[in-house]
């Protein structure tokens, strides 16, 4: 595979602009195949576009040989390093999974911006949810089997998923990464491998160590300082934490090398076609069953009643704001922000109205009802509690003909 190094000086601005990134919210979403499952497609491979937050972005899509419109695909995700392409990762064979996965796999190598992953205002994590929304409304998807996978700034984007879209992606695989575009909220539970060369040049290993032990708190695993090979041994050596919550591995890779995603155990070299990475990250995926892991255990209280009418009036403690992130023939995808009043909540309630017929189809960060055109969602166990001021959002896929209006949200504690 042809790669390029990250530049020491572009690493640290990109170190710099990370912190004060903010990112949308996300959360799990129960498993189900998707709109595209039984219909004739018509997204194909190839290089395509997408608009998406207002600018056309560009990708490269790799459908199975032979696609079967019944049967649901894994999806996966590839992004690119800096100053690399979707090109490159298509033409690498999107890390070696394409010929891993044996036609078993939906691809998308996503192109960023100026060739990285700055994710400035959430914008490439708005892309992977258009995506996501696209090719599940087109193609047949088995939702329970989303991944994510990259190296370097590739990685780091990787990461930020990971961190902010723990419902929708199953697992991500982070080569040679760091937090670099970012991590909000990052407190949920997703099967996480790591991998990283001991004296990486470029993002020490230090950096990849700490983003995994995100996951290793998120996943309930026993911490642990796994064991990493000498330099000069030309080897890796890979450890599954132990104590993790059921369906959530942590494993972390160390190898002796530098700041590459080919490496090849008793040799310098580095190769795409002999190293020993993309085994691993198929592996890591495939272990994973096609059946998205339960919940916490909600609370032993009863849930609140589902009215058969959206809540009525402004001051119920709380105001939501409805949003359309991605729209295209047929469906579109739109995401309500919460927002807490003067006080606390310990749980909250929206409620809409669509006018033109359109129907919700599938929901994440919220449990939602509908009577006719009416509208209810409530929070999930996770993000009901709100202080003063703070936020939440819930995403969900939906369906419209002729006419797609943005409805007025209200809120209501619960």
């Amino acid at each position: 595979m042809l790669v390029s190094k990250l530049a020491g000086a572009a690493v640290a601005g990109v170190l710099a602009a990370a912190a004060s990134l903010a990112i949308v919210t996300a959360a799990p979403a129960d498993a189900a195949v998707t709109a595209g499952c039984g219909k004739a497609p018509t997204l194909t491979s190839g290089t395509r576009t997408i608009s998406s937050g207002g600018q056309n972005r560009s990708y490269i899509l790799r459908v199975p040989d032979n696609y079967d419109r019944s049967h649901p695909y894994k999806l996966i995700f590839a992004f690119h390093w800096l100053n690399g392409t979707a090109g490159n990762v298509a033409g690498a064979g999107y890390y070696g999974l394409q010929q891993l996965s044996g036609n078993s796999a939906i691809l998308v190598a996503p192109q960023g911006i100026d060739n990285g992953w700055a994710n400035t205002g959430g914008r490439d994590l708005t892309l992977v949810d258009n995506l996501t929304a696209l090719l599940e409304s087109d193609l047949c998807v088995d939702t329970s089997q989303l991944f994510a996978l990259g190296w370097s700034y590739g990685g780091s984007m990787s990461y930020a998923v990971a961190c902010a879209r723990p419902g929708v992606f199953r697992a991500v695989a982070v080569l040679s990464g760091a937090n670099l575009s970012g991590c909000s909220p990052g407190t949920q539970p997703v099967a996480y491998l790591g991998i990283h060369g001991i004296h990486d040049s470029v993002l020490n290993i230090s950096l990849g160590r700490s983003i995994r032990d995100t996951f290793v708190r998120n996943n309930g695993c026993t911490p642990q300082n796994p064991p990493e090979p000498a330099q000069g041994s030309l080897t890796h050596i890979a450890t599954t934490y132990s104590g993790c919550r059921a369906g959530y591995p942590v494993e972390w890779a160390a190898f002796d090398g530098d700041h590459t995603p080919e490496p090849v155990d008793g040799t310098t070299a580095t190769s795409g076609s002999r190293t020993w990475v993309g085994g691993e990250i198929w592996r890591f995926f495939t272990q994973l069953p096609s059946t998205t892991p339960s919940s916490p255990p909600a609370s032993p209280s009863s849930p609140p009643a589902s009215p058969s009418s959206p809540p009525q009036g402004g001051t119920g403690g709380c105001s939501a704001v409805y949003r359309i992130t991605g729209q295209w023939q047929g469906g579109f995808q739109a995401e309500v922000t919460v927002t807490a009043g003067s006080a606390a909540l310990s749980g909250w309630r929206v409620g809409w109205t669509f006018a033109e017929g359109q129907t919700v189809s599938q929901i994440w960060g919220g449990r939602t009802t509908s009577s006719g055109s009416a509208q209810i969602v409530t929070n999930e166990t996770y993000n009901g509690a709100l202080g003063a001021g703070a936020s939440a959002t819930f995403g969900f896929l939906g369906t419209w003909t002729g006419t797609n209006s943005v409805p007025s949200a209200i809120c209501a504690s619960a």
